[in-house]
């Protein structure tokens, strides 16, 4: 018996591996070039969004909020052992307490950039906590950079007394 087509060898093969890569790039190869070109596609969305040039209200917020924060370091230095110093005593005695001490900066407290000033009340912790939170308000004496309250005894005659100090440092930008 004789075939009337004769297929070859070498044709079926060919047809085989054809279809082979037919199938292969329908079911693993197009999905996978579908999804990176979403991805790639997605991405440049997301650069879209993130380009502060498309945002111009974030570049001034950004500025107003760096302003604000330049602003309260911000103290006149060459006056502040006089003006703001009498403006904080004001400050306590509305307050009901007062200003106890105020030693001379100390060198390793000093940078190019920035003074740190030691000030000392002294007060019930009510009025020195309200005193506090004015300190940390006022624009134009510095930023409290720290705050310590300490109780000290005093000796009488008969009992002990004790007293509160607070402790506060103000950071001044030159």
């Amino acid at each position: 018996m004789r075939r009337k087509f004769p297929i070859k060898n070498e044709y079926l093969l060919a047809g085989a591996v054809v279809l082979l890569l037919l199938v292969g790039y329908r079911f693993a190869f197009k999905n996978t070039i579908i999804a990176w070109q979403m991805r790639s596609d997605l991405q440049a969305q997301l650069n879209r969004a993130a380009d502060t040039r498309y945002q111009p209200g974030y570049l001034a917020r950004k500025n107003r909020n760096l302003s604000n924060v330049v602003r309260q370091y911000q103290a006149d230095t060459t006056g502040f052992r006089s003006n703001s110093i009498n403006d904080i005593a004001l400050m306590a005695e509305k307050q009901n307490a007062k200003l106890t001490e105020v030693p001379t900066p100390e060198p390793f407290y000093r940078s190019n950039e920035l003074i740190i000033q030691k000030l000392g009340f002294e007060g019930d912790f009510f009025a020195l906590t309200k005193l506090l939170r004015q300190l940390e308000t006022t624009p134009g004496i510095g930023a409290v950079r720290s705050a310590t309250y300490r109780a000290i005894g005093l000796h009488g005659n008969t009992d002990e007394q004790k007293k509160l100090i607070l402790e506060v440092y103000i950071e001044i930008a030159k």
